[in-house]
C-alpha cells in the first residue's frame, strides 16, 4: 500500500546549520532513501522549493484568488514529500522513524487513497454525459 509522507522543516533552524552540518544531514537523508529503494519501499518523491516561490490558490466570490506564499502562516513549512510503499501503516512509521528527516521536522504519514473505482464512475458519467 502507498503512504504519502510529508516532510515539514523550520527554515530558521536549517539556515542556522553550517553548510557541512547541511551536507552530512542531507547524506545521511539520502543514504536513508537509497536504502528505502533497494528493499522497494521508495516509491517517489520530492523536495520543495522554499515557502517564498509558493502561492496558494483559494475559490472567494466565484473565481479563484492567487496569493504569494503558503496557505498558512506557521514555524514548520513542508519541505518535500515522499511516497512509500510498506504493508500497512505500523509499517510505513516504522521505516519513517528511521528516516534521519525526522530530526528536522515533523513527517506526516497519510495512506494514499485508491480512487480508481471512482474515476471509473465518472469516466461513465462524462461519457454518456450524464452528470
Amino acid at each position: 500500500m502507498k503512504y504519502i509522507c510529508l516532510g515539514y522543516y523550520d527554515e530558521k533552524h536549517w539556515e542556522a546549520l553550517s553548510e557541512s552540518e547541511r551536507n552530512a544531514w542531507m547524506d545521511e537523508c539520502f543514504d536513508y532513501d537509497d536504502a528505502l529503494r533497494e528493499h522497494g519501499h521508495f516509491a517517489g518523491g520530492e523536495a520543495l522549493q522554499g515557502v517564498d516561490n509558493a502561492v496558494t490558490l483559494r475559490w472567494k466570490n466565484g473565481k479563484v484568488a492567487v496569493t504569494d506564499g503558503p496557505f498558512a502562516e506557521t514555524k514548520e513549512q513542508l519541505g518535500g514529500i515522499l511516497i512509500l510503499e510498506a504493508d500497512d501503516l505500523n509499517h510505513a512509521i516504522q521505516l519513517m522513524s528511521k528516516h534521519p528527516g525526522v530530526r528536522n521536522g515533523p513527517f506526516e504519514i497519510r495512506p494514499a487513497a485508491d480512487l480508481t473505482e471512482m474515476v471509473q464512475e465518472s469516466e461513465k458519467r462524462r461519457s454518456t454525459g450524464k452528470k
